[in-house]
């Protein structure tokens, strides 16, 4: 008869006051404010990343029917787009896409903020678009999915594992500006992470960006996303940085 799997007994950090957990606390702040810089410092070295120009014309699948590369874009000036695995021969078919692609559009922050940003988020896989639109549905999946087509995902290193392509455009001049997969992706999802890996960045005054690049005061795009079409002067961002600008001055912030 086996034995029984004992159970290990949690080896738990030690118990102690307020005092001594707040000085734990602000010791370990001074590492993650030096994360917080490196990851800074990191995001300005990928906006010099050079530009590689994508001159092979791909073709998509999309709810409009047919699309390019670089309608992809949906007339803003950046792309970005994941491969994800959602098609024949992937554990889940057809009801669900891979577990792991799921859990990364289950995380995807709502589009209207990188929208703001000139920034448009995307999908791709080698589903159908009736099979994409059925599990979008099912899951409550909103950025835009597309069905490739060609050797896309060949040439951009996702034809065997996931990963995130971002791109950039000038007129109809499209360019690859970076490539993140494996345990890369998995801090995706979130609006800023997005952004910190385009060629832009977060387009705020803060940001170490070369000379020229668009940048606007922090706060100031920030929307609501029910309400994405509001005018430039009345942005609730924007309201709010005016506010806390007037109180920093001791002045009236209605």
């Amino acid at each position: 008869m086996a034995k029984a799997k004992r159970k290990k007994t949690m080896k738990t950090p030690p118990i102690v006051s307020p005092k001594e957990w707040e000085a734990a606390r602000q010791q370990l702040l001074v590492k993650e404010k030096a994360l917080t810089r490196a990851r800074d410092a990191l995001a300005a070295e990928r906006r010099r990343m050079p530009w590689l120009p994508v001159k092979k014309k791909y073709e998509f699948d999309g709810p409009k029917g047919k699309a390019s590369l670089l309608d992809l874009f949906e007339g803003r000036r950046q792309l970005i787009l994941y491969r994800a695995f959602f098609e024949p021969g992937v554990k889940g078919w057809p009801e669900h896409a891979c577990v792991g692609c799921s859990m990364v559009a289950d995380q995807v922050a709502h589009v209207a903020h990188l929208d703001t940003r000139d920034t448009t988020l995307a999908f791709a896989s080698r589903a159908p678009q009736t099979d994409i639109e059925r599990v979008k549905a099912r899951m409550g999946w909103q950025m835009p999915w597309y069905t490739i087509t060609d050797n896309f995902d060949k040439d951009f290193g996702v034809d065997e594992w996931h990963g995130t392509n971002a791109f950039i455009r000038a007129g109809d001049s499209v360019f690859r500006t970076y490539f993140i997969n494996n345990r890369g992706d998995e801090q995706m999802g979130n609006t800023w992470n997005y952004l910190d890996i385009t060629a832009l960045g977060r387009q705020e005054e803060w940001e170490d960006s070369p000379e020229g690049y668009p940048q606007t005061p922090t706060y100031e795009w920030w929307i609501w996303h029910d309400e994405p079409n509001t005018m430039d002067e009345d942005r609730p961002g924007l309201v709010q940085l005016r506010a806390a600008r007037a109180y920093s001055k001791g002045g009236d912030a209605t």
